[in-house]
């Protein structure tokens, strides 16, 4: 059983001005694959605020995938993928790739979208856009492939 992060980036959700209903999708569909959702959070678009969440939720509670929703665009304060990758060990580029890639077929705004995909210690950090329609849709993208990558992690081969 996989166990879950999830972390939204918004300061309007932040706030409570608006309902995380993509962090709240991304629970759904993390526990209807049986997995354990162990760590949430809600801040705002703040780098110090979405750093100390993820080290929270990589280094203390020990997740094995974190999904982040929000902060990928082209905003100002749009600053997830660049937290995330100060943090991380090493990308994972070809998930962020396949997301934008797929995605494209349904909104050519997917090319806009700067998430990325990196591993930090036994994390694998995935960020996904702040839509509740986009976060369902890159979750079935790539989720069929987390359980191995998880396991590749912790050394498992390949088969």
């Amino acid at each position: 059983m996989l166990r879950i992060g999830v972390l939204t980036c918004s300061d309007t959700r932040a706030a409570g001005e608006a309902e995380d209903t993509s962090g709240k999708a991304l629970i759904e569909l993390a526990e209807s694959r049986g997995w354990l959702v162990a760590a949430y959070h809600v801040v705002p678009d703040e780098a110090e605020a979405i750093a100390l969440a993820i080290t929270e939720m990589c280094d203390v509670d020990e997740v094995d995938v974190l999904f982040s929703t929000g902060g990928t665009g082209l905003g100002p304060r749009d600053v997830c993928p660049e937290v995330t990758m100060s943090l991380a060990q090493r990308a994972v580029p070809g998930i962020a790739e396949t997301i934008r890639a797929e995605s494209l077929a349904t909104t050519r705004r997917a090319m806009l979208s700067r998430g990325v995909a990196a591993q930090r210690g036994k994390t694998l950090i995935i960020n996904f856009p702040g839509s509740e329609k986009a976060v369902r849709q890159a979750f079935a993208i790539v989720a069929d492939q987390l359980e191995h990558a998880v396991e590749m992690m912790a050394g498992g081969g390949h088969g």
